[in-house]
C-alpha cells in the first residue's frame, strides 16, 4: 500500500445514493447529484454503499457508477468506492476494480451475516490490507451487519498502514469518547450515523460518512464546519434545523426514504431495485413535512399531497 500517506479523511463524505430509471442506472442523473454535491461543499463522497444500494450492483455497474462519479468529480473531491462484502476474496476482486477505476479509497464494511469472530475479522483485513494499492476505511456497523470490532481488534488492526480510518456508525458516543488515545490518534475516527453527528465531532471525530448530505449537503456541511471549529452555538442551531430531517429519514440512510425526499427536492427518480420497495404513506408525509422549512410553499404543498 503506497498512498495512504497522500490522503486525509474528515469532513463531509456523502454516502450517495444511486439513481435508477425503469430498472437501469440513471447516468445523467447520477451525474447530476456528483456535480450538485460538489458544488455543495462535500468534502467526499462514497460510492455503492448500502445507501446506494451497492448490494444490487452488479460488478459492471459498480465500475459503471465509479466511473461515472470519479469523471464527474473530476478530482475537485475524492471519491471512496464501498467495496467490502462477507467474503475476502470477493472484497478484494471489488478493490481491485476500485483501483483500476481511479477511486482514492476504499471503504470496506466488517464482515456481515456470517458473523465472523474476532480472529476472522482480524484476518479478513489482513489480507485486504495487504491486498490493497489504496487506503483502507474501515465501516463498523454492527447494527447492519450482526458483528462488531473490539477495540483489541482496532488495536491490531492499527499495526496494518494500509488502514488509515474507522466509520463508527453504532452511535453510540460513549463508546467513541473512552476510545484509547493510541487508536484516536492512529486513525481518522469518521461517524456514520447522522442522528449522533453533533456530539461526535464534540468528542474529536474528523467528520462523517452522512446518508443525510444526500438530501442537504450545504447543511450537513455546515454543522461539521461549525462543530469542529468550536462555534457551539452555531452547530448547535444547524443541528436543530438537521434533526427533523434525519429523524424522518432514519438514522441508517434508508435508500427508499432518501430518494423521496431527493424527488420532492430535486426531481431524481425514486425508483429502487428489489428488495427495497418505495417508503409507506406515512414515512412519505413525515419526509415531506420535515423538508417543508427548505422548499417553497407552493412546493411543500404538492410535496404534502404526493
Amino acid at each position: 500500500m503506497n498512498s495512504a500517506g497522500r490522503l486525509r479523511l474528515g469532513g463531509v463524505i456523502t454516502a450517495l445514493v444511486t439513481p435508477f430509471r425503469d430498472g437501469e442506472v440513471d447516468h445523467a442523473a447520477l451525474e447530476a447529484l456528483v456535480e450538485w454535491q460538489v458544488l455543495s461543499g462535500v468534502d467526499g463522497l462514497a460510492i455503492c454503499t448500502a445507501a446506494g444500494e451497492g448490494p444490487t450492483l452488479s460488478q459492471q455497474e459498480r465500475r459503471m457508477v465509479l466511473d461515472i462519479c470519479i469523471r464527474t468529480a473530476a478530482d475537485r473531491i475524492p471519491v471512496i468506492a464501498a467495496a467490502g462484502t462477507n467474503c475476502t476474496e470477493s472484497t478484494i476482486a471489488f478493490i481491485r476494480d476500485a483501483e483500476e477505476c481511479g477511486a482514492r479509497a476504499v471503504l470496506i464494511t466488517v464482515p456481515y451475516y456470517s458473523k465472523p469472530g474476532q480472529k476472522g475479522i482480524l484476518r479478513h483485513f489482513q489480507q485486504i490490507a495487504a491486498a490493497s494499492n489504496l487506503p483502507v476505511l474501515i465501516e463498523n456497523a454492527p447494527a447492519r451487519t450482526a458483528s462488531d470490532l473490539t477495540v483489541e481488534t482496532l488495536e491490531r488492526l492499527a499495526e496494518l498502514e494500509a488502514i488509515v480510518a474507522i466509520v463508527d456508525a453504532t452511535g453510540d458516543i460513549a463508546r467513541f469518547a473512552n476510545m484509547p488515545p493510541a487508536l484516536r490518534h492512529r486513525f481518522r475516527f469518521l461517524s456514520g450515523h447522522d442522528g449522533t453527528a453533533l456530539p461526535f465531532y464534540l468528542s474529536g471525530g474528523d467528520g462523517i460518512v452522512s446518508a443525510a448530505a444526500n438530501i442537504l449537503p450545504r447543511l450537513v456541511t455546515s454543522l461539521q464546519q461549525a462543530a469542529c471549529g468550536s462555534y457551539i452555538s452555531a452547530a448547535l442551531a444547524l443541528s436543530d434545523r438537521l434533526l427533523p430531517v434525519v429523524t424522518a429519514l432514519g438514522h441508517e440512510g434508508d435508500p427508499a426514504r432518501l430518494k423521496y425526499a431527493l424527488q420532492i427536492l430535486r426531481g431524481t427518480p425514486s425508483d429502487l431495485r428489489l428488495p427495497l420497495v418505495p417508503t409507506e404513506a406515512d414515512s412519505r408525509f413525515t419526509i415531506a413535512k420535515s423538508l417543508a422549512p427548505f422548499i417553497g410553499g407552493s412546493a411543500a404543498c404538492m410535496a404534502l399531497s404526493l
